[in-house]
């Protein structure tokens, strides 16, 4: 199983783009309060297109509450300040991947308490970040991959042709 867990995300287009992802995946979607947004906003509907009935979603008031309801095992959380790259770390187990808000990143006491499950996306020094949606997406089908891709599908319609 495949857990997004987005801590106080800001800006409604991503997290419709994370449900997309999510939806495809058949990875659960975890979003923690307080939101930059509306959840039923038209801009986070709109994102997601037609796929929010395939999200399975849970919103949390804080932090605690998920983890009283889900626990820490099997949880990594990216940051740009990680010291290991995500493909150094083994996922193929159960996996919660926690991202922070687009404008300051996970807090730091809960950087410090997990920091040896803090995992970060290789770039150059001179780049800040990447865009929170995408960074969810490489890390999501590295886990996945990982795992042997359960559940998805494993050809194209273009094998039945040839």
């Amino acid at each position: 199983m495949l857990d997004i867990i987005l801590v106080e995300p800001e800006i409604p287009h991503n997290t419709g783009a994370i449900a997309r992802t999510c939806a495809a995946t058949g990875a659960r979607l975890h979003l923690i309060r307080p939101l930059g947004f509306d959840i039923s906003d038209k801009y986070v509907k709109r994102c997601g297109l037609d796929y929010w009935y395939l999200v399975d979603m849970t919103v949390y008031e804080n932090l605690d509450e998920f983890f009283e309801k889900n626990g820490d095992n099997g949880l990594y959380l990216a940051t740009t300040k990680a010291p290991r790259a995500y493909h150094q770390v083994d996922m193929s187990g159960d996996v919660k991947l926690m991202f922070g808000k687009e404008t300051a990143g996970l807090p730091q006491w809960l950087r410090e308490k997990y920091f040896d499950r803090c995992i970060r996306i290789p770039m150059i020094s001179e780049a800040r970040s990447l865009n929170l949606s995408n960074s969810v997406a490489i890390l999501a089908y590295e886990a996945l991959k990982q795992q042997g891709f359960p559940g998805l599908m494993n050809t194209g319609s273009m094998a039945e042709t040839h």
